[in-house]
């Protein structure tokens, strides 16, 4: 059983559009406690099957654990299959890399099904071919994300597990609908430099200061419930409240539970989706 991690942007930059129309992506990201649980089984067959408990989960090609599966399979021409059953408990289509994280699970355990012997970084490497985010969800740390996606710095872990509270209001976010509306001469740059500092320092004070996401005003331009649900965590006493990815889930961060538990319990009366989570 492998275990899929939901990630959170701490810090969300690009700074400008690749020829092919990709995001240069400047990010600083963390895995979370609340994860997928991934299983892959020998099958006798060639053949790719990929079910899950959920009924908002495609089985198909548009599943990008099934793509993870068959493109390692291509490209290590490997002539065997696996069932992939995947047990959800991250929300889809919510900020938090649910469905990059199982993939790059996927690419863990079929490495190790079939007896590849790839280096993580090889395993990034094939699945940046997925989708921007798997590259950082094989490793799974705490690292600043450059490039497509694929060129991870793993940070030194300076700074206690942290509490987050989590929520997602009723709505699914198409990331590539927000991408497509980044206007670069207009986009607000979080601090990205300031955040790594904070994290190097191992201070919880600076880092609440410097969390920042360039696309939120983007997602809450069309989404309101994302500002709403921002405005409730504050008044609630968060300390910062932010978009994670292109959202629209929203987190805080916090050192201490009580305040944690706070927070949480008074934004379930507002948001139905929440969740109460510590940083890996």
């Amino acid at each position: 059983m492998e275990k899929a991690a939901a990630k959170v942007n701490l810090g969300l930059d690009t700074t400008f559009r690749h020829d092919d129309g990709m995001p240069e992506w400047n990010m600083v990201m963390t895995s979370i406690d609340l994860a997928d649980y991934v299983e892959v089984l020998d099958t006798g067959s060639q053949n790719i099957k990929v079910t899950s408990d959920s009924g908002f989960l495609p089985s198909d090609q548009r599943n990008l654990a099934y793509q993870a599966a068959t493109l390692l399979q291509r490209t290590c021409h490997v002539k065997r299959g696996a069932a992939i059953r995947i047990k959800k408990n991250i929300p889809v289509a919510a900020g938090l890399g649910g469905g990059s994280s199982d993939a790059a699970a996927v690419l863990r355990a079929l490495n190790k099904l079939w007896a590849l012997g790839l280096s993580r970084q090889q395993l990034a490497t094939i699945g940046l071919r997925v989708d921007s985010d798997v590259p950082y969800c094989v490793y799974s740390q705490t690292a600043h994300v450059t490039g497509y996606g694929e060129q991870i710095r793993v940070l030194e872990p300076t700074l206690d597990p942290m509490w987050l509270v989590l929520a997602k209001p009723n709505v699914s976010v198409s990331t590539p609908s927000i991408l497509r509306q980044i206007e670069y001469e207009s986009l607000e740059h979080p601090d990205i430099e300031g955040l790594l500092n904070a994290i190097d320092a191992g201070s919880y004070q600076q880092l609440v200061a410097t969390v920042g996401n360039a696309l939120e005003p983007i997602s809450a331009g069309r989404y309101p419930e994302i500002r709403q649900i921002k405005s409730r965590m504050k008044a609630y006493g968060a300390p910062c409240a932010l978009m994670s990815g292109t959202g629209p889930t929203v987190f805080s961060i916090f050192n201490k539970q009580s305040r944690a538990n706070r927070v949480f319990n008074s934004i379930r009366g507002f948001c139905s989706e929440a969740y109460l989570v510590r940083s890996l």
